[in-house]
């Protein structure tokens, strides 16, 4: 029986348009990842128009094998049968390397043997670590578990800033590696579950310092999207391993995308071919907006509003003459029968700017957490809210910033599933003047529907 297609997104003018997708753990057959590989391929297939590239952050094969024959026979599998529908000829599938796949001395020998990548890494890493370039779009792919710096975790950042310097003329950069850089769903491990600590700022700030659009990464297997500094780390780890981070709330999936003048749009395809998150970066400006003074407003929307409705928030106003540990009310959404599903405001002694996300009646909320703002100080901070961004879709963006950044949380998901209330308040809580009052000064909001 024949399925239908799946329109591809594709760019408004000059651009390109690619896929991504990581994690697949197969090479065995008839092995259970498999069979799951093979149901996320098969939406790949109805692409159309197909992609121009695909790009794999790893985990390919199952691997973690000390028998270099073994090892090599699974990836012609992966190759030969369950790969063998793609004309790599056509359409270019580039690697990076993983824990199933590089993971000691032997298998990076053998993952330079079997993919033939391009030689032109840092000394050592030559086809572990390399560099695409395709037209105004830069792809560098770097290996985070190298063992001559230590294995799993650890990744060189020299050869990394010179490669965006030799190539800042490019419109635009992506950096892939397999590790994420953030940590994801609340999941975090220093060189188990994201690069070593001590590698993570000057990681990022050489990739904002470049103008990186985003860093691609997989290992966690879920999907993820949140931005710092403007950069977007993009987690794509459904593309068969059968577990999840969490089940239940994860899925298989692989991303389509699309990137042009005006940014990166994608969409998230499950195995059933739906769309289950999509986002368009960077964001477009709003052009309506709202002033809302200190007291009680009625909102003009209301309910649930679905991945494309966001919310943006410009706060001004002056911190008081002293930190103030009591909670403070910033700004809240609420219904009068029930505790405010949305609340923002600083909390504790150094006065953290907190997002509380009641999204369950009866359940222990969520929390976000982004900068702390110094007593006695003004300040202008803008929030978006954006459902479609999932876990981090909580963002804070100051004047002096480099761009949005998302707040620290430790959920699975985020906004997507949020009734917004009816009534807003600014400078208390629902319950009046005196409750959870901001305790500050000249405080106002400006507030900017997106949909």
């Amino acid at each position: 029986m024949s399925v239908a297609p799946i329109r591809s997104l594709l760019p408004q003018g000059t651009g390109h348009q690619f896929v991504l997708y990581g994690d697949s753990c197969s090479g065995v057959p008839s092995a259970l990842h498999e069979w799951t590989f093979a149901e996320v391929n098969a939406v790949l297939r109805r692409l159309d128009p197909p992609p121009e590239f695909i790009l794999f952050p790893g985990d390919e094969i199952i691997g973690l094998t000390t028998d270099p024959d073994e090892l090599r026979a699974q990836w012609r599998n992966w190759f030969e049968h369950e790969m063998a529908w793609l004309d790599r000829e056509k359409t270019p599938l580039w690697h990076t390397t993983g824990n199933h796949t590089t993971y000691d001395e032997m298998s990076e020998r053998i993952f330079r043997e079997v993919l033939q990548l391009p030689q032109n890494g840092p000394p050592g890493q030559e086809g572990l670590s390399y560099w695409v370039r395709r037209g105004d779009l830069l792809l560098v792919f770097v290996h985070t578990l190298w063992t001559g710096l230590g294995g799993e975790g650890h990744v060189e950042t020299a050869w990394l800033e010179a490669t965006l310097k030799a190539h800042a003329d490019a419109r635009h950069k992506i950096v892939l590696g397999h590790h994420p850089v953030f940590p994801v769903n609340g999941y975090s491990g220093t060189y188990q579950r994201e690069i070593g600590h001590e590698y993570a700022k000057p990681f990022w700030d050489i990739l904002v310092g470049a103008d990186v659009l985003a860093y691609v990464c997989s290992h966690m297997l879920v999907f993820d999207v949140q931005v710092h500094q403007g950069v977007l780390q993009l987690c794509t780890a459904g593309a068969g391993t059968a577990h999840r981070m969490p089940e239940g709330v994860e899925y298989l999936h692989c991303i389509q995308a699309a990137l042009d003048a005006e940014g990166l749009r994608y969409q998230v395809l499950d195995t059933a071919g739906l769309v289950r998150e999509r986002l368009q970066w960077p964001f477009k400006p709003a052009d309506t907006w709202r002033s809302l003074s200190s007291g009680l407003h009625d909102a003009d929307f209301g309910g649930l509003k679905g991945a494309d409705y966001s919310i943006h928030l410009r706060i001004t106003g002056n911190t008081a003459d002293k930190a103030h540990a009591p909670a403070q009310t910033l700004f809240s959404a609420f219904d009068p029968q029930g505790i405010a599903p949305i609340w923002l405001g600083l909390r504790g002694p150094r006065q953290t700017l907190t997002l509380i996300l009641g999204r369950d009646p009866g359940r222990s909320p969520y929390y976000w957490f982004g900068p702390d703002l110094l007593p006695d100080q003004p300040f202008e901070i803008d929030i978006a809210l954006h459902p479609g961004m999932g876990p981090g879709g909580v963002l804070y963006r100051r004047p002096t910033d480099r761009g949005w950044s998302s707040f620290k949380g430790a959920a699975a998901t985020g906004l997507e599933r949020i009734v917004w209330p009816r009534q807003l308040s600014v400078g208390h809580g629902q319950g009046g003047t005196y409750d959870r009052p901001f305790v500050g000064k000249d405080l106002a909001i400006r507030l900017a529907i997106w949909a």
